[in-house]
């Protein structure tokens, strides 16, 4: 017996040690956007590329609040010009002078490259003609002033064609050479950070750098200035540190109060410490196989290792309480069989998860089932053996024995679970249409508050809400911006019919070289546009000899190298050509972001169905038109569908394991009974007085099942044993201890998890809910629908 016992312990501390080693040298990510399907559509598949790393991912949205205006000013300039310098941005735009001088006299210099007007026709003498005069009247209009200037080199106003082709959204307020916001109240920034919104590792790291920023511009200025900042990937950052925060909070609170109760059950600090082994031994072991499994363990799959306090410290529970009737040997014959059932029933409920086609979700399985595995073994092989041989707590008779007096009087009771299980079922009936959340964002963990500044801050910059996508997909960059350019085609003929506001595309700042060589050309050598320039000017109050500089120009763009993307360095369209231009597995997608039309000052839904129409006439066939937020939410749909599949599959298992143990039907039902009716009522009532139920609501019935079943199959072994009457009677101590165990541990369970409840978390609160008052539901239910033998 020593040999054994020692053996056993050996086993156990080396794999200990060596989980320990895993854990320690494992990779940890909060990248929720890992909970996506490995195999999604292609649609889908964008979609996840523009979650992870697509336009928008990249942006911060900085603000700069109090103080005064000039204040505010010279901070916004400060951070900027030590941003710039900072290799973790790509672009800092602030309404800088500088910046925007370059911009200009990039465009200005390559206006004939990148203007959609430079054709044939308009360098005819007709069109020279009706182009230069449409510039003479313009210098008698508001915007003539900025015209004038370009006249000598410009006089066609390419320039201020180009500029409207390129700005449909009316730009931020500039005072003071810098952005601010519609009131003043704000000096703004729009940052472009180097690593993809998924990386929150560097998306932290381009927080911090905006903060030392500030911090060190506050310092100089002497300013009293607050910083505000948001975008993708400052919601994930914060996200990850309030999750984390949270789980390390609601588990330390969790454990406390699981360890007061144990405390008062056991009043001794020796069986407290060594029924805490199973939980850790079970957690180690659970984030090792993910880390081994996967190679890398999602945070979310660390949140969730809470749960294994209200299962793991159950199997101690009975251990120590039971085993006061029996010796160990007999315990083991005795009670084991029935946690032994209880353990593989919740290892046949996570393991189906295994299957998921989400990685997310089957990390989730796979830590579940190793920890609960876990848990069970080392209370079984390794926890009796490290009990002192006088090991006893105090006596938990009276406990049991006046719980079975209740229940003796409960009979009665069997009808009134009969009228909730009928109520619990009309409600989910009537409910039946919205019973299921289809909404990604019910699972976001952005306070509403941060929600609404984001969209003060982009209403302010003047920032559209990237919604509506077309994605052109193309086996090389090239033949991507060609793609590009036959959508934009199709896409000014929706701009005219009101049914979109203005569109992005990477051919605006980067055309095709196709495109930049029928451009060139178009524009007619030297002696032809000079004496075709004579007879255009006739009649008009412009003299030739003023368009020296338009010769020049005209002649040098018809001969320069065509633009490529480095033509666009030290330009803050660089930036935006590489956000639209990008590629991924050995493909190039161009990506034009639609903008919604306005009215009275309110964003319209785009007519998607209109504009997918338009496309599939005359755009190229791998042409994708998304609306980002649907397909986000179908993507989310296809997830919770595929999870409810996988909870039923776990569920039907967790049956035929019942049956090949049980074997008896009759038995068999009084174990799978109180669970169904456990989780039919749980998702009654939280449809009922809250919301739809989410994805989590659907791990947690999982879990109510797994812990439940414990609680029913020992009141399936209490009322079958001959001779055993305690449920009606109370008659024996070893079913008086079955009682008080099951009550001791159902109320650590309830403690556990109900204390995620409290989690502004929307993921933890729904588990929470869902899992606290289903165990306590099962239990009762179990209680009360147990047989009553004699």
């Amino acid at each position: 017996m020593s040999g054994r016992r020692t053996g056993a312990l050996l086993v156990w501390a080396a794999l200990l040690v060596i989980a320990l080693w895993v854990v320690a040298r494992a990779r940890y990510s909060a990248d929720l956007s890992a909970f996506l399907p490995q195999a999604p559509t292609g649609a889908q598949r964008l979609l996840v590329e523009q979650l992870r790393q697509g336009v928008t991912s990249r942006l911060i949205i900085v603000a700069l609040e109090g103080a005064d205006e000039k204040e505010r000013s010279r901070l916004s300039v400060a951070m900027a010009a030590r941003l710039r310098t900072d290799p973790e941005f790509l672009a800092i735009e602030n309404g800088d002078a500088a910046a925007a001088s370059r911009d200009e006299a990039f465009l200005l210099a390559q206006r004939y490259l990148l203007s959609s007007t430079v054709t044939p026709a308009r360098f005819s003498v007709d069109g020279l003609k009706s182009a230069i005069g449409n510039t003479i009247d313009l210098l008698a209009s508001p915007a003539g002033m900025l015209a004038k200037s370009w006249v000598p080199s410009d006089p066609t106003g390419e320039m201020m064609t180009l500029l409207d082709q390129l700005s449909h959204n009316q730009p931020p307020r500039t005072e003071d050479g810098v952005w601010v916001s519609r009131d003043g109240g704000r000096a703004l920034l729009l940052v472009r950070t180097r690593t993809a919104g998924s990386d929150t590792d560097g998306q932290q790291h381009a927080v911090e750098a905006i903060q030392a920023a500030f911090g060190t511009a506050l310092a100089s200025d002497h300013a009293r200035a607050a910083l505000v900042m948001s975008g993708p990937g400052v919601f994930a950052v914060q996200a990850r540190t309030h999750i984390k925060s949270e789980v390390t909070r609601l588990s330390i609170i969790g454990s406390v109060l699981v360890v007061v109760l144990l405390l008062l059950v056991y009043r001794s600090l020796p069986a407290l410490l060594l029924g805490l082994v199973p939980v850790v031994s079970g957690a180690i072991a659970g984030i090792a196989a993910v880390a081994l499994g996967f190679g890398v363990v999602q945070g979310i799959t660390l949140a969730f290792g809470v749960t294994l306090i209200g299962e793991g410290v159950d199997y101690s529970i009975y251990l120590f309480i039971q085993s006061r009737a029996d010796s160990g040997a007999d315990w083991r014959r005795s009670v084991w069989p029935t946690i032994r059932l209880g353990m593989l029933t919740s290892v046949c409920g996570f393991a189906v998860l295994l299957v998921s086609s989400f990685p997310g979700l089957a990390q989730l399985g796979l830590y579940s089932l190793t920890g609960v595995l876990a848990a069970g073994l080392v209370t079984r092989f390794v926890l009796p053996e490290l009990l002192p041989r006088d090991f006893r707590i105090r006596d938990l008779t009276p406990i049991g024995r006046a719980a079975g007096r209740v229940l003796s009087k409960a009979s009665a009771a069997r009808i009134a679970v009969a009228l909730v299980a009928v109520g619990a079922a009309a409600v989910l009936g009537l409910y039946r249409h919205q019973l299921w959340s289809h909404d990604l964002s019910a699972l976001s963990p952005v306070p509403v508050a941060a929600q609404n500044l984001d969209g003060r801050l982009r209403a302010d910059l003047g920032a559209p809400d990237v919604r509506y996508l077309v994605v052109i997909s193309a086996p090389d960059e090239q033949s991507a911006l060609e793609g590009a350019e036959h959508v934009d085609a199709e896409l000014d003929t929706l701009v005219d019919g009101d049914v979109i506001s203005g569109y992005q595309s990477p051919a605006q700042y980067l055309p095709s070289l196709a495109v930049q060589r029928q451009r060139q050309q178009s524009l007619p050598p030297p002696d032809v546009l000079r004496a075709r320039l004579t007879q255009a000017l006739s009649g008009l109050p412009l003299r030739q000899d003023r368009l020296g500089p338009f010769l020049h120009d005209v002649e040098f763009a018809r001969t320069e190298a065509p633009l490529t993307r480095a033509s666009l360095d030290g330009t803050s369209f660089a930036a935006v050509a590489d956000a639209l231009l990008v590629r991924d597995a050995g493909e190039w997608h161009a990506l034009v972001p639609l903008e919604a039309p306005v009215s009275h000052g309110n964003a319209l839904d785009v007519d998607i169905g209109r504009v997918r129409q338009v496309l599939s006439i005359g755009a190229p066939d791998r042409v994708t038109v998304l609306n980002l937020k649907d397909q986000a939410d179908a993507l989310y749909s296809s997830y919770l569908a595929g999870a409810v599949r996988l909870s039923l599959a776990g569920f039907a298992a967790i049956v035929v394991l019942l049956v090949i143990a049980l074997r008896r039907p009759a038995r068999v039902l009084r174990a799978v009974l109180p669970l169904a009716l456990a989780v039919l009522t749980v998702a009654a009532c939280l449809r009922l007085f809250g919301g739809p139920l989410t994805l989590l609501h659907v791990v947690g019935m999982l879990l109510i099942v797994a812990v439940g079943s414990n609680y029913a199959l020992f009141f399936d072994q209490v009322s079958s044993s001959p001779g055993i009457d305690t449920a009606a009677r109370g008659e024996t101590a070893a079913s008086e201890l079955t009682l008080a165990s099951l009550l001791v541990a159902n109320c650590a369970t309830v403690v556990a998890f109900g204390v995620l409840a409290l989690s502004s978390v929307p993921v933890l609160h729904d588990l929470g809910e869902t899992v606290a008052p289903g165990a306590f539901l099962a239990l009762i239910y179990a209680a009360l629908l147990a047989r009553r033998p004699g």
